[in-house]
């Protein structure tokens, strides 16, 4: 009996030592906390026309709602990555504007602390060399947050994130500017294509929805942006007007447009595997469609530039609706016949 208590005296000191060591741990141990990155920037977007050998001054507001950040503040040009209006930022910097800051406090790619509901005004400086050549040139004013080992007492480990404004800047003598663009891309995407004597023609169910696209190009060496409408005419004289969304094109680049009221649709889980589902369109039409349809597009670039055309057509028939039409008919041809089988054994 002695023995059996000795060893329940000698297994509760291990416990005790054992939750000493855990507690004294806990006690000394430098939490590590994920912090809450909550940056905003403002104005978002910057579009300058400016002269050879000017310079303007531009303020921006970087606001921190979040846990304090390390924030450095650079400006990096950018590219066209595709036709959806998304860029890519170049990792050197290139062209002949110049930035600066004209801050006391802080200068380009120096870091600076911004706490909890505190804001960094930064006072851009941008300035055209003499003998620049004329066009745009697109950057982007970047606000990167700086992993940091001890901020307010406490450890952390910030991932870096990043928030962005981009600039858009017109170099002009004269204050004009070259605004030219084409039509590459006006048409449906059909369900089923149909090829007769060299001429494609796009035919839908009726009930279908009809997805549009519309695509254009500048062919200039300054951004446009395009205003216009998409018009629909059917065969029995009924008529649907959508405006198109004014949206920025960079020079000499691609950029797909979207139509209001229904450029995005909302896919249902049995429409997943829809043409307008799986493609991006500037359009999708619904409706009850019957017979020839034909869509216009007209677009024009600004007050002298001259207006362009597209056109694009389809064809719209109730084969689900024929289907059903055959199939009872067929039904009720075999019933009848079964019947007078019946009738005359």
């Amino acid at each position: 009996m002695k023995h059996i208590t000795y060893n329940i005296k000698k297994i509760f000191l291990k416990i005790l030592v054992i939750l000493f060591c855990v507690i004294s741990y806990m006690l000394h141990v430098t939490y590590v906390s994920a912090q809450q990155v909550t940056l905003s920037i403002s104005p978002p977007l910057l579009e300058v026309f400016i002269k050879p050998g000017k310079s303007i001054m531009v303020a921006y507001k970087i606001e921190n709602k979040g846990d304090p950040v390390v924030v450095k503040t650079n400006v990096l040009p950018f590219e066209p990555k595709d036709q959806q209006g998304n860029i890519r930022i170049k990792k050197e910097f290139e062209g002949p504007v110049r930035f600066s800051l004209d801050n006391s406090n802080i200068q380009l790619d120096q870091p600076y602390l911004l706490k909890t509901k505190d804001s960094q005004q930064i006072l851009l400086r941008i300035r055209i060399p003499e003998g620049a050549p004329l066009g745009d040139y697109y950057y982007t004013l970047l606000a990167e947050t700086q992993p940091s080992s001890n901020i307010g007492g406490n450890q952390s480990t910030l991932a870096k994130a990043t928030i962005g404004s981009n600039i858009l800047i017109t170099v002009t003598e004269s204050g004009r500017v070259e605004a030219r663009g084409k039509i590459t891309l006006f048409n449906v995407l059909p369900r089923f294509k149909l090829n007769l004597f060299d001429t494609s023609v796009n035919l839908f169910d009726s009930t279908d929805k009809i997805p549009v696209v519309l695509v254009v190009e500048n062919t200039g060496k300054n951004l446009i942006k395009p205003n216009g409408n998409i018009v629909l005419r059917g065969n029995f004289g009924e008529k649907a007007e959508y405006e198109i969304i004014g949206q920025n094109i960079l020079a000499e680049s691609q950029r797909q447009l979207a139509a209001s009221p229904s450029a995005m649709v909302d896919c249902e889980e049995n429409e997943k595997k829809a043409v307008y589902c799986q493609k991006s369109t500037s359009l999708v039409l619904s409706g009850f469609f019957v017979g020839l349809y034909k869509l216009s597009a007209s677009l024009t670039f600004g007050e002298n530039s001259p207006r362009i055309f597209s056109s694009a057509s389809f064809i719209a028939l109730p084969f689900k609706f024929l289907i059903g039409i055959f199939i009872a008919l067929a039904v009720a041809w075999i019933i009848i016949k079964k019947i007078s089988k019946d009738n005359d054994g």
